[in-house]
């Protein structure tokens, strides 16, 4: 695929994997899913408040890589292994995005990695 392009950046936690921290096709970006690991330490940041707010700084850095921001997110996942913490999401998501927002899914599940309490993923479709 000629137009496909890898887009990495140390702002965001290394893949732990055989994965890209995004991919690039012409105006779309598939961006990986992110947990709450500090980039610096490569070690989960304590608690949901602080995990949820890691994972939208990486999930911002990986964008901004992409010469993109949140801005242009239009779909993202989440996957929380307590949906009794979505309330949260939403409260911490607001200060992160403007109208409109993204399509979202949010989703339950019995466990994620490195024992992360949230994980998000999402497509930015970059306006030229």
């Amino acid at each position: 695929m000629a137009n496909k392009q890898f887009i990495q950046t140390p702002d965001a936690p290394a893949a732990i994997g055989t994965y890209s921290q995004a991919i690039r096709v012409n105006d779309t970006v598939y961006l990986s899913g992110q947990i709450g690991l500090d980039p610096a330490t490569m070690q989960m940041v304590e608690g949901i408040d602080e995990q949820i707010h890691r994972v939208f700084q990486n999930l911002r850095a990986v964008a901004n890589a992409a010469n993109s921001d949140l801005n242009d997110l239009v779909k993202l996942n989440v996957y929380l292994i307590d949906l009794k913490n979505f309330a949260k999401v939403n409260e911490i998501m607001a200060g992160y995005f403007q109208q409109p927002y993204p399509a979202r899914a949010a989703v339950g599940v019995s466990a994620l990695p490195r024992g992360a309490l949230i994980e998000m993923d999402g497509v930015l479709v970059i306006q030229a």
